[in-house]
């Protein structure tokens, strides 16, 4: 995706067709979100890579086999502890971290945004983007067909909005963060600039054709 940055799907389509996101740091790697595929293959060209560090992962529709991933490379899973009730194989590697933000490793931070789920998360690089940042955002922050423009829905399969409220303060909340990209849950699906912008206008939009705008 760019320099440090990979993407690591299943082919032909499997599920909903998420990616993972891997992520190289001097102080070892990171894979954002997770993909229910665990093959030798995939193991292999992981380790090659470097192995991983640690997996955090933006919400519970992206737990599917975290436990066999923490297991395979020996290394914990952040999940906030809002969305604890959702684990369905609790295992010691499974770490629950509290407020609203967590520094896994210098430079890479995880930010609770909620709305999609009590405990959305997404990871805020402070090196991508040569060093303009960048936010993986899972479907917290989801990135649109028009790759300018982002949304936030409650629900993705019965497109149930967010409130006005909620996402005005996730828009807030993300405007305290330096990003210019942001790499969404789907292959092809990443804001390449102006990523902050897109946020602030994206949520301007949403919240006033919430608020009763008329054509």
């Amino acid at each position: 995706m760019e320099t440090g940055l990979f993407e690591v799907h299943t082919r032909p389509h499997f599920g909903i067709g998420q990616r993972a996101l891997l992520l190289q740091t001097d102080q070892g790697n990171v894979l954002w979100d997770c993909i229910a595929l665990l093959d030798e293959t995939t193991e292999a060209l992981i380790r090659g890579l470097g192995g991983l560090r640690a997996i955090a992962i933006s919400h519970p529709h992206y737990y599917t086999c975290m436990t066999d991933w923490a297991r395979r490379f020996d290394c914990p899973v952040h999940l906030h502890a809002a969305d604890s009730e959702w684990i369905m194989r609790p295992d010691p590697g499974l770490r629950h971290w509290h407020g609203e933000t967590l520094d896994i490793v210098q430079g890479v931070t995880l930010i609770r945004l909620g709305g999609h789920f009590p405990g959305g998360t997404v990871l805020h690089w402070s090196d991508g983007a040569e060093g303009r940042g960048a936010i993986l955002s899972g479907d917290i922050v989801q990135v649109a067909a028009d790759l300018s423009r982002v949304s936030f829905l409650w629900s993705y399969p019965n497109m149930m909005p967010l409130s006005a409220a909620t996402v005005g303060r996730i828009a807030n909340t993300l405007a305290a963060w330096k990003f210019d990209r942001i790499y969404g849950a789907f292959p092809g699906r990443q804001v390449t600039s102006e990523g902050a912008r897109a946020v602030e206008r994206s949520a301007a939009r949403y919240i006033e054709l919430l608020n009763g705008y008329q054509l």
